[in-house]
């Protein structure tokens, strides 16, 4: 199980800093806006978090490792489907498709793995399952940056075929039986068509602000959470029980600060392959090693902190995490075109612990404070507030470039602007991760 987790946990994360190096070559080659790029990589965020929670529950009553086998093998056909995309469109579409894969993933991993060890090595195994995600997000920028530079951006979305099919192949030789916390229990269709379409008008809304249509998207998606809320405390199968958000206040303030936490590290990732590749006029290649020193350190650390988490508070341990992400998304507010390399990777592995900090010790204080019968939503409603993280945190850094820059392609005449962009986002992303060293602090003791 811890295996076939790890290989998992690497391949999603994978493909996600792989596509974001390799996104201004494939904005030159399908004539992609700055905005419209954006997308390329904030739909597979989006898809996976708003399905994330329904799958879930459904893992939870139908089977995890059925879920689990179902969900990689979407991943892998939409990643080939993904390298054959000849527009923004069908890239796009197929992008979302992968994310549907992935909250079929993400919900059931983490829950298989806590099924399958005794609590007193939680950590640990988590912190080694989280060392596989960031030796994915590692290895994403540079073995991206090879292939996109060598072979095409296409042949990222190839690489996934041989990864997926494996996993799915030793999940079927290998693991026997079925893991089920809600046997016979009623899966709550209405509740998640809510949680869905309000999901999804939320996220979508906040990457069209400040234009009117994405104002009233945000208004008509906080209703309806307000909605689909009201609804799961109503009914007797909930796909969210709201009881865990009522009696357990570690649940619900990791689950925040892992939202908080998760705002910027996709968007730093982001933003930096802009500002190598196009201000600092780098190749895909260069710029990969470049990005690579954040999860290259995170995934150095993680073991050593789910251990630690097995030993002191894990509020701790995530807490002081925050505080050194705070620092270093602090630090690129000052970045500008002068900006020597250096100071740049040794902020990205700053960050890079900070991440690793926080990471494990959160998920282990989550799934410390729920029931069994609760941890494909719990495992699930933690990767939700990550994905809807990292969506937020892309939005932020599109919606900069939609007020600086506009719907163009970026050359030269458009870097100043560029850099202004960035300047904001950072700043946004430096007063959200502040906040979340308190309501880190703030969720008590699991132990």
């Amino acid at each position: 199980m811890l295996l076939v987790a790890m290989l998992t946990f690497f391949l999603f994360p994978f493909m996600a800093s792989s596509v974001n190096i390799a996104l201004p070559r494939i904005g030159v080659d399908l004539s992609l806006d700055a905005v419209t790029l954006g997308w390329v990589a904030t739909a597979y965020l989006l898809a996976s978090a708003v399905l994330l929670v329904p799958f879930g529950r459904i893992a939870d009553i139908y089977g995890r490792k059925r879920v689990f086998i179902s969900g990689m093998g979407i991943f892998t056909i939409a990643s080939f489907l993904a390298g054959l995309a000849n527009s923004g469109t069908m890239l796009i579409l197929f992008r979302v498709l992968q994310g549907a894969g992935v909250a079929m993933l993400a919900g059931t991993g983490i829950a298989l793995l806590t099924s399958a060890f005794p609590a007193n090595e939680r950590g640990k195994v988590l912190g080694i399952n989280a060392t596989a995600a960031y030796a994915g997000l590692a290895s994403g920028p540079v073995l991206g940056g090879i292939l996109t530079q060598h072979l095409g951006w296409n042949s990222i979305f190839f690489l996934a075929l041989p990864l997926g099919l494996a996993v799915i192949g030793i999940v079927l030789w290998r693991l026997k039986g079925e893991w089920r916390g809600a046997r016979g229990e009623k899966f709550d269709v209405a509740g998640s068509a809510i949680y869905s379409l309000a999901l999804v008008a939320l996220v979508y809304g906040f990457t069209l602000l400040p234009a009117s249509t994405g104002v009233w998207l945000v208004v008509g998606g906080m209703v309806g959470l307000s909605v689909f809320a009201a609804w799961e405390t109503r009914i007797g199968s909930p796909v969210l029980n709201m009881d865990l958000f009522r009696r357990s206040k570690t649940f619900t303030l990791s689950s925040v600060a892992t939202l908080l936490e998760y705002s910027p590290m996709l968007a730093v990732a982001f933003l930096m392959s802009v500002f190598l590749q196009y201000v600092k006029g780098l190749n895909p290649q260069s710029a990969g090693l470049i990005v690579v020193a954040m999860p290259a350190m995170a995934a150095l650390i993680s073991p050593l902190a789910g251990r630690l988490s097995d030993r002191i508070e894990p509020r701790t341990i995530a807490s002081a995490g925050m505080a050194l992400t705070t620092t270093g998304v602090v630090i690129f507010i000052f970045l500008s075109e002068e900006t020597p390399l250096g100071w740049v990777v040794g902020n990205m592995i700053l960050l890079g612990l900070g991440h690793a900090l926080f990471a494990s010790p959160n998920i282990n204080a989550v799934m410390s404070s729920v029931p069994d019968n609760a941890y494909g939503v719990a495992s699930a409603m933690v990767s939700t507030m990550r994905q809807i993280g990292m969506v937020m945190g892309m939005g932020i850094a599109m919606l900069m470039f939609a007020l600086y820059v506009g719907r163009v392609e970026i050359t030269p005449q458009y870097y100043l602007l560029l850099m202004e962009s960035m300047k904001t986002a950072f700043i946004i992303l430096a007063i959200l991760c502040f906040c979340g060293i308190f309501v880190s602090l703030a969720r008590g003791k699991v132990r």
